[in-house]
């Protein structure tokens, strides 16, 4: 339960001399997921006391909006992603590029899936999957690595905190690229319009992911389709990469349409 008592402090957001409590919880929210992750990052990003950051915190951890990770540091909690896979579901977004999805699973015969960024991670929004057997499925809700998968890469190529999120970059597999391979790697992708993944996330997948952009140019989603490795090679970038950037073109332009 929050405290009401606390004391009120002019915050960070909106310069209002009384800010209420939900304000500075959100804006100790914000700060994490604009990179702030230890307890004295948080008392300089919001400008609040000590003792109001450290409540704050605990709080938002007691309610699972935020979760304290070892050296890591604060980031955003398992709540919040529960929260974003519901929100996600009324999404325009989800409606309007689904038929893309479909027709992208017909033209290649491979699954496809629609993803957003949530804080850290990326959510899968919608996941249609392929008729063969032998198939990838991701359920909608599946919060999966940035930093791993070709969807990842995607917006991590286009992330104004790319250096953060490589900083915490894990492996994977034995195929999950080291840092400054997946560093070099996103200038390219941000370069050629598509990102591929031969069994970087998970051993036996490849995926082959494209940008969705939004009216202001900022990465809105990434599309993707994924199968086994044996049959989309080692390399299906140069298989479906045309395909997977058409359906994500198909989405911007339903998305402008309405």
């Amino acid at each position: 339960m929050w405290d009401m008592s606390l004391p009120r402090e002019q915050g960070p957001r909106d310069g209002r001399p009384n800010v209420g409590v939900l304000d500075r919880a959100v804006a100790i929210l914000d700060a994490v997921e604009a990179g702030a992750r230890s307890f004295s990052d948080l008392v300089e990003a919001t400008g609040y006391s000590r003792s109001t950051t450290h409540r704050l915190i605990r709080a938002l951890e007691d309610h699972g909006f935020l979760a304290a990770v070892g050296s890591v540091g604060y980031v955003l909690g398992p709540r919040l992603l529960r929260l974003a896979a519901t929100a996600t579901r009324e999404l325009p977004l989800r409606d309007l590029a689904r038929s893309a999805l479909e027709l992208l699973v017909k033209r290649t015969g491979e699954s496809a899936q629609l993803y957003l960024r949530s804080g850290d991670h990326r959510l899968c929004i919608d996941s249609v999957q392929s008729s063969n057997e032998l198939r990838t499925i991701v359920d909608v809700g599946a919060t999966l690595p940035l930093t791993a998968g070709s969807a990842g890469k995607v917006f991590l190529a286009w992330a104004p905190d790319a250096e953060r999120l490589l900083e915490s970059a894990r492996p994977f597999t034995s195929a999950t690229l080291s840092v400054d391979r997946l560093r070099r790697q996103i200038t390219t992708i941000a370069r050629r319009g598509w990102a591929e993944s031969v069994g970087e996330r998970e051993v036996g997948v490849a995926s082959v992911s494209a940008p969705v952009f939004g009216e202001d140019g900022a990465v809105l989603a990434a599309v993707s389709v994924s199968g086994p490795i044996q049959r989309l090679g080692r390399a299906p970038g140069k298989r479906y990469s045309g395909a997977v950037a058409g359906a994500a073109r198909e989405i911007e332009r339903a998305l402008r349409d309405g």
